[in-house]
């Protein structure tokens, strides 16, 4: 209903005043107000209507009793027998009299129940004064009838002067005297019936008040019918006069409305004028609100005050300020902001409720952003006038509380730590005003870190949270405004001494964290406890991130330009191994720190050396650079220790297993990387990149790693076994011979499958032989590493699931089908090289001496696999010999048939004959065994 009234109500005042956006707030004002009587109004009729339902339920409950016949007024047949009486038997005596019956209305087995009231609206106190909530109670809180219509009145005054001004109905003199006389008439109305009808008399008063202050202004500034000055002292006056009345009768709602309406004067008639005079008249009011709140202590004109003031002040600066008016807006504003910081001490108290605290807050906090938001604006002409600004600002709010402190210490000690941080923080906004951003960040990084140290031996909550937020708004400011760092001194650069200190507060800030601060006593402060509870780890990696930051920065710095030419301070050659023997050695430094000051999380850095030395790795090899190269093979060994160092330390230090085993694992992955990009190095300086050396060279190093892992890693693949040998292998063998080396195992296989299918043989310098060039010696060890790696998988106990498969038939096939694809390969280079076949899909297997030796070949492989199984006894084998020998019989059919001729068609059919009968002779199918037979 409330809406309804505001919506209906704003319609109805927009179209009522020729579509002026005032109607349409002045109806929204008379629609809520007139909604919320009419709802007062139904709610009680309502309450009537069920206390009277009620009534009556409780009338209809009581049992109703009917008059019954007597007995002998009844007839003989409609008396009540005795059961196995019949009519005419027995005597009058006998008969007994019947109960009477009583009638219940069906209200006492249903009853009606009560509706239930409408709960009355609750309010919710408001963390801070608003004055739209204000002039809403006020307007409300009592006669809503009346005080709607003297602010439509006050409005209609302010019209009709308006109005006559222009339309020129009477003298001009005659016109205010009028508007004049109605104002004192309300005031001297309202006095008089102060007694009789106290709400209603104080809301004439307040707006009797208002009328006289409009009328001296419009005469002054308007029409200019007095002098400024007279016109001034006029309104010291009514000011006095309004203090006067309120302090007479201790309504706060007097001086309220006598204030508002000297603050919506100038708003209302608008008009031009000096900045003197309408800042002069500011001042008046706001003296006198300043008295008013020294003798009553009444705030929600303080906060009124502040509003309207700084409102005014900052849409005149906004919209009219110039240059030549300097003076006088400053010296206006340093009154205003004096007055408000007075009108803060005034209001303080030790333990203030919610409301109160909005009201302390917004008097504490908002003259110092507002004001010095003008201030800004007001020096914005001169060089460095918003810093000293800022530190003049921090200069009195410090004075402040240094007055606070001496004379009431503990009352006002609320107060004075706002104050405190009020001039913390314009020192601190004094700084990014005065410096760079860079040197902005650093600032504030070590002004947050000392802000948390004090509340942490003060034991207080509020500080913490400033100090933690400053370095943060640092930190986040420095990376906004990072860029080259370019300066002619090393160390001192703004980027990297910012970068620095930075890191430096962080750091602190997280050694100050391990020590938990005392409870608070308030929510906030425990919500706020229990999440500063988290930020310890946070804050170091904050800090060594930075700390890194400012290693790069400084490693990468340039010199000054001469001639618009910078040039690097380092080498480009010498930048990244510098960089990571700095981050390595940090991490080092973090680590003994973590062991020595029981300080878990500085252990971090130094498990995270691995991805470091794999973002080195690849941007070294984006850089054109190799592990062998000058200086890269100085510092990738030195690099290798430190990180195995690290690995050891935090095996000592009980770093968690499977977190180790990872790091363990990928070491021997970038081993494998480092050992490619070797022979790369050795290719690159030979120039065989167009060779079959650089085809098989990668999986030279993968074959490599997995014969070391298989080997070395191999002996400890038995649970039992591993304590026998020496770190790493105890505890984190599983990790080097499975983990480790199943990826490496795939990447054998795929290069293997890879190498055999693209590589044509080209060895040069070396001249191609057969089985003896690189390519079928890399094949061949590579199928070699895959079954060795199987054998350590078969033997291996526990035995992980994954592995099952492998080190079944499954593993086998796989490496069976590789080393087939490598003999057909090693056939197909033999025919390429020497017998002229082109390199080329088309080409070999468009060859009919290509497909013959294919033929003879998977025949010679066929009559192996059954031989091998015939010895063996292992059928499989034997029937695997025979299916290849059966595809070698398709082959003759499908293939050889129609695309060889003469000679090759000759050996093929006669050859794959022969061979098939000594198979047929010499290698029966072999017998089942026992678990065969089962």
């Amino acid at each position: 209903m409330l809406l309804w009234g505001l919506v209906a109500g704003a319609l109805i005042g927009f179209v009522a005043a020729g579509l002026e956006s005032y109607g349409a707030l002045l109806g929204a004002g008379f629609g809520w107000g007139m909604a919320r009587w009419l709802r007062s109004e139904l709610r009680a009729e309502i309450r009537a209507i069920v206390e009277d339902m009620r009534e009556e339920t409780a009338q209809l409950s009581a049992p109703l009793a009917v008059p019954q016949p007597k007995p002998a007024d009844l007839r003989a047949e409609d008396r009540p027998r005795t059961p196995g009486t019949e009519p005419g038997a027995g005597s009058d005596a006998d008969m007994q009299p019947a109960a009477p019956v009583q009638f219940r209305p069906a209200a006492e087995t249903y009853r009606r129940e009560a509706l239930p009231l409408e709960p009355e609206e609750s309010r919710e106190p408001f963390l801070a004064f608003n004055p739209v909530t204000a002039a809403r109670d006020w307007l409300l809180g009592g006669n809503t009838i009346v005080r709607v219509g003297l602010v439509i009145l006050f409005v209609g005054l302010s019209f009709l002067a308006s109005y006559a001004a222009q339309a020129g109905l009477f003298p001009l003199e005659l016109r205010l005297a009028a508007v004049a006389a109605a104002g004192i008439a309300l005031l001297v109305v309202g006095f008089l019936r102060r007694q009789a009808k106290p709400d209603f008399a104080l809301a004439l008063q307040g707006t009797g008040v208002a009328v006289i202050y409009l009328t001296i202004f419009a005469a002054a500034r308007l029409f200019e019918l007095m002098p400024l000055f007279p016109a001034l002292g006029l309104m010291l006056l009514v000011c006095a006069l309004g203090c006067a009345l309120a302090l007479l009768q201790g309504s706060q709602a007097l001086a309220f409305a006598a204030f508002a309406g000297g603050f919506a004067a100038p708003v209302l008639l608008g008009g031009e004028g000096s900045a003197t005079g309408l800042f002069a008249y500011f001042a008046i009011l706001n003296l006198a609100v300043l008295a008013l709140v020294w003798r009553k202590g009444w705030r929600a004109i303080a906060v009124l005050t502040f509003i309207a003031t700084f409102g005014v002040m900052a849409a005149w600066v906004g919209t009219s300020y110039q240059v030549a008016d300097y003076a006088v807006a400053q010296a206006f504003l340093a009154v205003f902001v004096l007055v408000h910081l007075g009108n803060a001490i005034l209001v303080a108290g030790p333990r203030p409720g919610l409301v109160d605290r909005g009201v302390q807050s917004t008097l504490l906090f908002g003259p110092a952003l507002a004001g010095f938001g003008i201030q800004a604006a007001l020096v914005e002409h001169l060089h460095m006038g918003a810093a000293f600004s800022a530190l003049a600002f921090a200069a009195v709010y410090l004075g402040a509380a240094l007055i606070l402190r001496r004379r009431a210490p503990e009352s006002a000690r609320l107060l004075t730590d706002g104050f405190v941080a009020i001039a913390v923080g314009f020192v601190t906004l004094a700084v990014p005003l005065a410096f760079g951003a860079r040197w902005t960040s650093a600032v504030w990084a070590i002004e947050g870190a000392a802000a948390f140290w004090v509340g942490q031996r003060q034991g207080r909550w509020l500080p913490r949270a400033f100090g933690l937020g400053l370095a943060g708004v640092a930190a986040l400011n420095f990376g906004l405004w990072i860029g080259a760092n370019e300066s002619a001194l090393p160390l001192v650069g703004p980027n990297t001494l910012g970068a620095a200190l930075i890191a430096m507060a962080f750091l602190a800030i997280a050694w100050w964290l391990r020590t938990p601060a005392g409870e608070a006593e308030s929510g906030i402060g425990r919500a706020y406890g229990a999440v500063e509870a988290l930020l310890g780890k946070p804050a170091f990696l904050a800090g060594f991130g930075f700390w890194v930051l400012a290693l790069a920065l400084e490693i990468w710095r340039s010199l000054p330009m001469v001639d618009g030419v910078s040039a690097p301070a380092l080498s480009p050659l010498w930048q990244m191994p510098l960089f990571l023997f700095a981050v390595l050695l940090s991490a080092g430094a973090a680590l003994v720190a973590a062991n020595r000051l029981d300080w878990p999380v500085a252990r971090w850095p130094s498990l995270a050396t691995l991805p470091l030395l794999g973002v080195a790795f690849l941007s070294r090899v984006a850089a054109g650079h190799h592990v062998l190269g000058w200086p890269d093979a100085l510092a990738w060994p030195v690099a290798l220790a430190l990180h195995y160092l690290y690995l050891r330390r935090n095996d000592r230090a009980g770093t968690a297993r499977w977190l180790q085993a990872l790091l363990h694992t990928g070491g021997v992955w970038l081993l494998f990387l480092l050992a490619a990009d070797a022979l790369w190095f050795g290719i690159d300086r030979a120039a065989l990149w167009s060779s079959d050396w650089a085809k098989v060279s990668g999986l030279a190093a993968a074959t490599a790693t997995l014969l070391l892992l298989s080997l070395w890693a191999g002996r400890a693949n038995r649970a039992e076994a591993v304590s026998a040998y020496r770190w790493p292998l105890d505890p984190h063998a599983r990790a080097y011979w499975w983990w480790a080396a199943l990826p490496v195992a795939l990447i054998v296989w795929l290069g293997a499958l890879a190498a055999g299918v693209s590589a044509s043989g080209d060895t040069a310098p070396l001249p191609y032989l057969p089985l003896l060039n690189p390519v079928d010696l890399s094949l061949a060890l590579a199928i070699g590493a895959l079954l060795l790696w199987r054998r350590c998988l078969q033997s291996s106990d526990p035995r992980p699931t994954i592995a099952e498969v492998l080190a079944g038939p499954a593993g086998l096939v796989a490496i069976g089908a590789l080393g087939f694809i490598a003999l057909n390969s090693v056939w197909l280079r033999i025919a390429h090289q020497y017998l002229g076949v082109g390199w080329s899909a088309d080409a070999l297997f468009g060859s009919s001496t290509v497909q013959t030796g294919l033929t003879i070949l998977w025949a010679l492989l066929a009559v192996g696999l059954m031989l091998f199984g015939h010895r063996r006894a292992r059928r499989p084998l034997w029937f695997a010999g025979a299916g290849l020998l059966g595809v070698v019989v398709l082959k003759l059919l499908l293939v050889d048939m129609s695309s060889a001729e003469g000679w090759q068609r000759i050996v093929a059919f006669i050859g794959v004959g022969v061979l098939m009968l000594l198979v047929g002779y010499f290698v029966p199918l072999p017998p089942k065994t026992a678990d065969e037979s089962e």
